[in-house]
């Protein structure tokens, strides 16, 4: 079965890109914006890795390091 997941503000290009071909997902276009569509175990990776990059991106502009 193949849910849907909305695509969070902020996620770069670079950072989908990965996602994609990573992760057995697709990419559409909704009226309520991007979502993600696949199974449940691959959004649940694909969201792990949005927070990750969203959080080193945050660090980055910080000025922080890891």
């Amino acid at each position: 079965m193949e849910y849907e997941m909305r695509i969070p503000p902020g996620v770069s290009g670079q950072i989908l890109a990965s996602v994609m071909e990573k992760y057995d997902v697709d990419v559409k276009q909704t009226e309520y914006g991007p979502v993600l569509i696949g199974k449940m175990e691959d959004l649940e990776k694909a969201r792990d890795e949005f927070v990750r990059g969203l959080n080193e991106r945050i660090n980055e502009l910080e000025g922080k390091k890891e």
